[in-house]
């Protein structure tokens, strides 16, 4: 699959993110949108990053735009330092997504690139192939800090005892974080103890956590003693956190959490996130939308704009979290930070864990609705929606699907993003093409962790059969 621009920038093939095609979608960024006095640079610690970083900063440099060179850091640090600085970013990541593929983020003065951006560089890339001279080069420098600031809203914020007596895990593996995460537990009181690091580039996709990396989680409980075992994906911006068992809490309740621990009023969650936040009576408003960072964005600031000073944030099931309100912490003030986060989930679910007598026991405070994800590889999305529309058309078909999931009779559907099906007893099966990679995402819902992954178990081996019948084949 070429490299494709969308929701969540540019990805592709290692191979195909050839210097030249980064370099087309860097200046098109560049001629479309607003990126103030420089754009600030980050990467992930993909084999890869470095020279598709260092194509980045060619192509801006020759378009003579100034570059400040962040390095390594978290996508929400380089996000925290553009808004500071008034500035554009591109993050050099894939995010979650195996090592053979990466890709790029890119950032306006105003934050995430919205749809319309979007639009506006894929219409420009052809013209900014072949661009004018620039009446001068940019300039480069350095910028060492921008993780460390990161760093400090959250101990300013949360204050140094905040997590005293806890003893928490740190699975390293090869997120970008992994260090920084470490020491802003260990400044806030924790007991800190680094699980697993990596030397090479370890796919987490916290959304949809793997058996080997659940077992391994549960492993580590069992041996370590932790009151809890945290983790980020690849560049940073999606929380992992496991209870003292090593069981993994889904992202959505993480969101939750945070929402209610800040004083959220609204909160903006896409469609595949449990319905506990509608069912809790936390929140005065919660809305839903199609699944990734620039539609809930886009939702914050409709949600802002009909009720001016209202307190909203969002968070997607994979738990990143994106605060758009400056909210007060245990210690300090924390400011507007509306990109996906990691560090906020993670911080703001102990501290209320800590005061709850542990994870599992502030899990147990929230409705009893858990999520669970998984993906099916190697399927077209040409093929994947061509299946979902199928489905939606056809109701016997949709029933036949749900009684061989053993589901009740009775259900209702949702086309806000992909296809998402409500059976008479509650539970939700939810299928969406990715937008991103040739992959088919499953969702489910159900009144339990274990039922939720049994009903994922189900529903994986179902809709992959489906699949392998429309093209035989095709996966293997």
């Amino acid at each position: 699959m070429a490299p494709k621009f969308g929701t969540s920038g540019l990805r592709g093939l290692v191979t195909e993110l050839t210097d030249a095609l980064v370099a087309d979608h860097v200046r098109a960024f560049l001629s479309v949108c607003a990126t103030g006095p420089a754009i600030l640079l980050g990467r992930d610690l993909r084999d890869s990053s470095p020279r598709l970083a260092a194509a980045v900063t060619r192509a801006a440099l020759g378009a003579g735009h100034d570059v400040v060179d962040c390095g390594a850091l978290p996508t929400p640090a380089l996000a925290l330092a553009a808004q500071e600085a008034g500035c554009g970013a591109v993050m050099v990541t894939g995010s979650h997504i195996p090592d053979d593929r990466n890709g790029l983020k890119f950032y306006t003065v105003t934050g995430e690139i919205a749809k319309t951006d979007e639009a506006a560089i894929l219409a420009a890339l052809g013209q900014a192939a072949t661009p004018p001279p620039a009446p001068r080069p940019g300039g480069l420098r350095h910028d060492a800090g921008a993780g460390a600031r990161y760093g400090a809203r959250y101990r300013d914020a949360f204050g140094v005892g905040a997590l005293a007596g806890m003893r928490i895990g740190v699975y390293a593996h090869s997120s970008v974080a992994r260090d920084l995460l470490a020491g802003i537990l260990a400044d806030l009181g924790a007991g800190v103890r680094e699980l697993g690091r990596s030397g090479r580039f370890v796919p987490v996709d916290t959304e949809a956590v793997d058996a080997d990396t659940r077992a391994q989680l549960a492993l580590w409980a069992a041996e370590g003693g932790f009151d809890a075992i945290v983790s980020t994906d690849g560049d940073g911006d999606r929380p992992l956190l496991a209870d003292a068992a090593g069981q993994v809490v889904a992202g959505d309740i993480l969101g939750q959490i945070t929402a209610q621990a800040l004083g959220a009023t609204v909160v903006v969650t896409p469609v595949s996130s449990n319905s506990g936040a509608a069912l809790g009576g936390h929140f005065a408003r919660v809305i839903a939308t199609r699944i990734g960072s620039p539609h809930v964005i886009a939702a914050m600031d409709e949600a802002r704009a009909a009720q001016p000073g209202c307190r909203v944030a969002g968070y997607e099931a994979n738990g990143g979290f994106l605060l758009g309100f400056g909210a007060a912490g245990p210690a300090g003030p924390l400011p507007a930070l509306p990109t996906r986060d990691s560090l906020l989930p993670i911080l703001a679910t102990l501290v209320a864990a800590r005061a709850a007598g542990g994870v599992a026991a502030r899990v147990a405070q929230e409705p009893a609705r858990f999520t669970a994800a998984d993906r099916i590889a190697n399927v077209p999305s040409a093929t994947g929606a061509a299946l979902v529309a199928a489905l939606a058309q056809d109701r016997a078909a949709r029933a036949a699907l749900l009684a061989a999931l053993g589901l009740p009779a009775g259900h209702d559907t949702d086309r806000t993003d992909g296809l998402r099906m409500r059976a008479q007893d509650g539970s939700v099966l939810h299928l969406r093409p990715s937008g991103n990679a040739p992959e088919f995402r499953l969702y489910v819902e159900a009144d339990s962790a274990g039922a939720a992954r049994a009903l994922l178990e189900r529903a994986r081996a179902r809709v992959a059969a489906m699949v392998d019948g429309m093209v035989p084949g095709m996966r293997g």
